[in-house]
């Protein structure tokens, strides 16, 4: 850790210490628009390093009981709870999400990740068979499988980091991580509090730094065995072709176009609050311009209304909600996945159009239904092609059950059973007896 007037420096965590980078990238503060944060811009030096720690720290790991594992997890929650108002004053400030929702989502969120595998890990059960007339008895072991690669994005910073770590260390994995290069600070924080809560050292290493270096050289180290991914599908594609010759176990949460559907049964008062929720949860003014030059009308939002932004705030990151309408479903609005405060409106006739119109987009991760009708709500869920299906509601997660995309929205699944099986490996072991 290092501080000078204006900025804060970050570090790498390797093997339990903070460790300093020959070079480093600057990341800006989006309310601002300028530079608050210098984030290490490691390479294959770094996470050599980071890679060979967690080697040499998970023959120590893997033997300890899940109970032990589960312990330490615990006491980490409990010491991100306790700074729970400093994370998320500096997730605000470093993705530029507002503070209520970092602090009512991101970070208690994080938290849970940590709570329930810690508790998850305790209570998973295995196979057995019996062949009475060979005298045989077969069962099945998980193990854990090495070095895990982690790499996370930008939009839910310690959200999804936590999503990654909690379950691959009960498993008994040690692991490397990447954050985004544009929002690693409560990655570094959460780094400040392993030792005292017990981590041993070397089994949460994170590397700071881009995706072309840093998560490149990750991905293709030869002693890591699994990488999951949440990003873009383009980088998930170099991501599978770097890591077919080691033959990687892979898991990817990629990108999605997620229709919100509106049926005339539905309750308007709580679907409407709770799809601008969803519509704008993001904070791109290309698509909007790409839109109206292909005929779309733009309601109200960029370029229609006028921004008034505090003097210190001129240069930031700031876009007011847009909604379009009369979009053709082939426009870019209508197919791309638009990581912004921008929602296309559009009307359809009967169940049937609606249903092939939300299916006709490469990705497949999330939709949402609204209706009273309950035989409806079963019928277009089955039929929509996507990982989950929310009816009546949004964003609401038993993390028993498992989370990921269809289509271009990726590969696997993560939850509680999902998770403990892409973190270990099964073996059949058979005993004559």
């Amino acid at each position: 850790m290092a501080h000078s007037k204006a900025l804060l420096v970050l570090e790498n965590f390797i093997a339990g210490k903070f460790v300093p980078c020959s070079s480093y990238i600057d990341s800006y503060n989006p309310s601002t628009g300028d530079v608050y944060c210098s984030v290490p811009d490691s390479g294959k030096e770094e996470v050599e390093a980071a890679v060979r720690a967690a080697k040499d720290a998970f023959p120590a790991w893997s033997s300890k009981s899940p109970l032990e594992r589960s312990r330490i997890m615990n006491k980490l929650a409990d010491l991100i709870e306790h700074d729970l108002e400093e994370f998320a004053q500096a997730e605000s400030k470093d993705q530029g999400k507002t503070i209520t929702f970092a602090r009512t989502v991101d970070i208690p969120r994080a938290v849970h990740n940590l709570r329930f595998f810690a508790s998850s890990i305790l209570h998973h059960t295995t196979e057995c068979t019996e062949m009475a007339s060979m005298g045989c008895v077969h069962y099945t072991s998980r193990e854990p499988v090495g070095v895990a690669g982690l790499i996370s994005p930008w939009n839910l910073p310690l959200y999804l980091l936590t999503w990654k770590i909690a379950p691959a260390i009960a498993c008994g994995n040690t692991v490397v991580a990447k954050p985004s290069e544009m929002t690693s600070v409560t990655a570094w924080m959460m780094c400040k509090l392993l030792e005292k809560a017990g981590m041993p050292h070397g089994v949460v290493n994170v590397v700071f730094g881009t995706g072309a270096k840093a998560g490149e050289a990750l991905v293709c180290h030869p002693d890591v065995p699994l990488i999951s991914f949440t990003g873009s599908t383009l980088t998930a594609q170099r991501i599978t072709e770097k890591s077919a010759p080691h033959c990687k176990k892979l898991s990817l949460e990629l990108g999605g176009k997620n229709p919100a559907i509106v049926f005339d049964d539905a309750d308007l008062s709580q679907c409407i609050p709770t799809t601008l929720r969803s519509s704008f949860a993001n904070q791109v003014r290309s698509y909007v311009k790409r839109a109206q030059a292909e005929g779309a009308r733009i309601l109200c939002g960029e370029g229609v209304d006028s921004l008034d932004l505090p003097a210190g705030n001129h240069k930031g990151y700031f876009m007011l909600p847009t909604i379009i309408t009369e979009v053709r479903d082939e426009s870019c609005c209508m197919q791309e996945e638009i990581f912004g405060p921008v929602t296309c409106v559009v009307a359809f006739d009967t169940e049937e159009e609606v249903v092939e119109r939300a299916n006709g987009v490469k990705y497949g991760l999330a939709a949402t239904v609204w209706s009273s009708n309950v035989g409806r709500v079963h019928r277009v869920a089955r039929r929509l092609q996507s990982g989950l299906v929310w009816t009546n509601c949004w964003l609401v997660r038993d993390l028993n059950l498992p989370f990921g995309g269809m289509k271009a929205s990726g590969i696997g699944r993560e939850g509680a059973k999902d998770s403990y099986e892409f973190f270990t490996e099964v073996k059949t072991i058979t005993i004559k007896h």
